[in-house]
C-alpha cells in the first residue's frame, strides 16, 4: 500500500497530568517533609512550568518562605481584585523583598469586563459570586494560562470545605499542589516562630482569613477561621477552588 502523499497531523489532547500522575506523586512523597518535597519538585522538573498562588493573606508567609528556601524564582502569582485592604497590599510588598522572590506577578481584572459587569463597583453587595468570577477567578485563568502547574496555600483545617486535601491533584489537566494541606495551625504558628516571620498588619485586629475588604470582616472567638469571609452568604469559596462558580469544592 502506497503511503499517503502528506501525513495527517494529530494534535495531542491528552492533559498534561492525569489522576495517576497525582496518585504517583502524592505516594512519592508520603511521610517527606514540605520543604524537601517542593526542592526535589524544583530541581527535577517535575512541575513544569509553575507558580504560587497566594493572597498574601494572614498565613501566606508560610507558603511564600518554604517556596523562596527551595527556589526563589518560582512565580509567585497574586490577584489584585482592586478591592484590596491596603494593608495587604503592603504586606506583599514586604514578603516578596524580605523573601527575595525575584518573579512576582499581579494580575488585575479585565477593565472591560468591570465596565460592563461592575460598573458602580457594588456588584459584591448583591452578588458575590459573580463579583468573584470577575474580579478574581478570571484573572487567574488568565495567569494560569501558560503554567502546567501551580501551588495553592490551602490548607484542611481552614472550612469543612476543605478537608481531605491531597498534596497533588489534578484540575482541567493542570497539576495542583496543596503543600500545606495537613499543616495544622499549631504547624503554621511553629514555623512563624522558628523564622520570625512578618505578620498581616491586620491579624492582630481580628482578621484571620483576609480576601477583599467588602467581604471580610473580623473572626470572633471560636468561629471557623474563615467566618469572616462573606458573612451573611451561603458561599465559603471564592471559586478559585471549585469545579464551577457557586459550588463547593469536591475532594
Amino acid at each position: 500500500m502506497a503511503e499517503a502523499a502528506r501525513k495527517i497531523d494529530v494534535i495531542d489532547t491528552r492533559p498534561a497530568f492525569t489522576q495517576a500522575d497525582a496518585d504517583a506523586l502524592n505516594a512519592r512523597f508520603t511521610g517527606v517533609d514540605t520543604l524537601t518535597m517542593l526542592k526535589a519538585l524544583f530541581a527535577d522538573g517535575t512541575l513544569g512550568t509553575t507558580a504560587v498562588v497566594s493572597s498574601f493573606g494572614t498565613e501566606s508567609a508560610v507558603l511564600l518562605h518554604l517556596v523562596a528556601q527551595a527556589d526563589p524564582s518560582v512565580a509567585a502569582i497574586f490577584v489584585d481584585t482592586l478591592k484590596m485592604f491596603p494593608e495587604t497590599l503592603a504586606y506583599r510588598e514586604t514578603l516578596v523583598s524580605a523573601f527575595g522572590l525575584t518573579n512576582s506577578w499581579v494580575v488585575e481584572p479585565d477593565a472591560a469586563v468591570l465596565a460592563a459587569k461592575d460598573d458602580k463597583g457594588l456588584r459584591w453587595s448583591y452578588d458575590p459570586d459573580g463579583c468573584c468570577d470577575i474580579r478574581k477567578v478570571e484573572p487567574l485563568k488568565r495567569a494560569k494560562a501558560g503554567l502546567d502547574s501551580w501551588i495553592s496555600g490551602r490548607k484542611a483545617f481552614q472550612s469543612v470545605t476543605r478537608q481531605n486535601i491531597p498534596r497533588f491533584e489534578v484540575e482541567d489537566g493542570r497539576l495542583k499542589l496543596n503543600p500545606l494541606g495537613d499543616w495544622v495551625k499549631a504547624d503554621l504558628e511553629a514555623y512563624f516562630a522558628e523564622h520570625d516571620l512578618p505578620r498581616h498588619p491586620l491579624e492582630a485586629e481580628g482578621y484571620l482569613s483576609i480576601g477583599c475588604q467588602p467581604c471580610t470582616s473580623k473572626v470572633q472567638p471560636g468561629e471557623d477561621p474563615r467566618a469572616g469571609r462573606w458573612r451573611g452568604w451561603d458561599k465559603v469559596e471564592c471559586g478559585i477552588h471549585v469545579d464551577k462558580p457557586g459550588e463547593e469544592p469536591v475532594f
